[in-house]
């Protein structure tokens, strides 16, 4: 990533090269929003001394976390919690149970989620962990053993009003209830608001599993709409095949569009006919109960083709919604889906678009939905889990889906009128960069030198 010397920015940025050399994905993220706010720095330049205090967590946790698994033998992984900003609120972010955690994932993920969280609106702060743990091909005891050893150390740097952890990748409900039946035995007290995504009878919401989902096809429309468009006759290439994939292309059919692919870790499928409610209920079933693989799908559904090993990006489509992980469209991805005139991207994953796939979409002035933005919609209901457990109440489905809309729109709003305000019109990365910076900066601003 090349860096000049000349600007207070390119300072910054080559000490976070020096101070972590090792840190890629941090990096990638880091590199991404600082060259965002070269043009809000160059109009405020004390925003500077901010920003460098910014590009540093406020705390790093690093821990063993030793189980047994059912054969009797002790096993070891590692745990994080990245504390990274906590001046709008708390600090808040999922915890990612997969073998490629690292510290470099952790900050790379906390850091965009203190953006993420300031773009929702809500008063809460940034932060991620998560461990090397692979809960697939683990028993239920295994996970469980495992989320007690994690969740006996973590207790003691959360709270509803310090640090509210949520769910991620390897982190669903069956690992929410556990962490959170440890961390209730530890603290001997019912502190409903220490974690989200909780089960619906111990204080969860309504919409929390479809939130991430439908807020990304939520953003999609809107960026849409603000071109006399919608998402309606739109056929879709989506990847991934978990939750958020699964809720985004259940949204789209509901807008009217059609998803023609989803993927996993092996390949993808296309079915041309369009993956409907019917379709989709399989793949639910499939990845969710089964733990089955989305090859399965073309057995079920004759006219579907699969791909092993393959991207979906290179299939025609109006619209991308990458639902997966982190860089998985690079720049020869996105001349594909330039060349096959995509008219947007849509990112449902974290940092799913390299920098030079980016760079491509924005040349070509292809929509651009960056994750930060685009994602929002399960941090943002997750705040609102928060708020219903401190009032001790529940909101219908209606309530926190109208309520999750609001906030989508509302953050492509604020996005786009940063855009325009550092001379970016239609650029929703640096907008959303910019929004998301403006507000903590200010709180950090106010506090004196944190």
């Amino acid at each position: 990533m090349p860096s000049t010397m000349t600007h207070p920015i390119d300072r910054i940025y080559q000490t976070i090269l020096k101070r972590d050399p090792d840190q890629l994905e941090f990096h990638q993220a880091t590199y991404e929003v600082l060259t965002s706010l070269k043009p809000l720095v160059d109009q405020e330049p004390k925003l500077s001394e901010v920003v460098d205090r910014l590009v540093e967590p406020e705390r790093v946790i690093m821990f063993r976390v030793p189980w047994v698994d059912d054969k009797n033998v002790a096993q070891v992984n590692r745990g994080f919690r990245v504390q990274f900003n906590s001046a709008i609120g708390p600090y808040k972010g999922g915890l990612r149970f997969h073998p490629s955690v690292n510290l470099s994932i952790m900050k790379f993920l906390a850091f965009e989620q203190i953006f993420k969280n300031s773009l929702s609106g809500l008063p809460i702060g940034g932060g991620k962990g998560g461990s090397d743990f692979d809960p697939k091909g683990k028993s239920d005891g295994e996970v469980m053993r495992f989320c007690q050893s994690f969740m006996s150390e973590l207790a003691h740097h959360i709270g509803a009003d310090t640090d509210i952890p949520a769910g991620d990748i390897g982190v669903g409900g069956r690992e929410i209830g556990f962490l959170f039946g440890q961390f209730k035995r530890l603290k001997k007290v019912f502190e409903g608001g220490v974690l989200t995504g909780k089960g619906l009878s111990y204080g969860g919401s309504l919409m929390r599993p479809e939130a991430t989902g439908y807020g990304c096809a939520y953003f999609a429309q809107e960026m849409l709409t603000a071109k006399q468009n919608s998402l309606e006759g739109k056929t879709l290439t989506v990847s991934g095949s978990g939750n958020v994939a699964q809720y985004c292309v259940e949204k789209a059919n509901q807008l009217g569009a059609k998803a023609i692919t989803m993927s996993d870790s092996s390949g993808f499928i296309m079915d041309e006919n369009g993956i409907d409610a019917q379709k989709l209920a399989f793949v639910m079933e499939l990845k969710n109960v089964k733990h089955g693989r989305i090859s399965e799908y073309v057995d079920r559904y004759k006219g579907a083709r699969y791909y092993e090993h393959k991207k979906p990006w290179a299939v025609p489509c109006d619209f991308a919604f990458p639902c997966a992980t982190q860089n998985e469209i690079d720049a020869s991805d996105a001349r594909d889906l330039v060349s096959n005139g995509c008219l947007g991207v849509a990112e449902g994953a974290n940092m799913p678009s390299t920098p030079e796939a980016i760079e491509i979409f924005v040349e070509n002035k292809v929509l651009f939905g960056p994750a930060k933005a685009a994602n929002a919609g399960g941090v943002a209901t997750s705040a609102l889990e928060m708020s219903q457990n401190s009032q001790r109440i529940s909101w219908t489905r209606e309530d926190v889906d109208a309520r999750l809309h609001t906030i989508m729109n509302d953050i492509y709003k604020n996005a786009s009128l940063a855009a325009e305000r550092v001379g970016k019109k239609d650029n929703l990365l640096v907008g959303a960069n910019v929004a998301g910076f403006l507000k903590v900066a200010n709180a950090m601003m106010a506090q004196g030198v944190v």
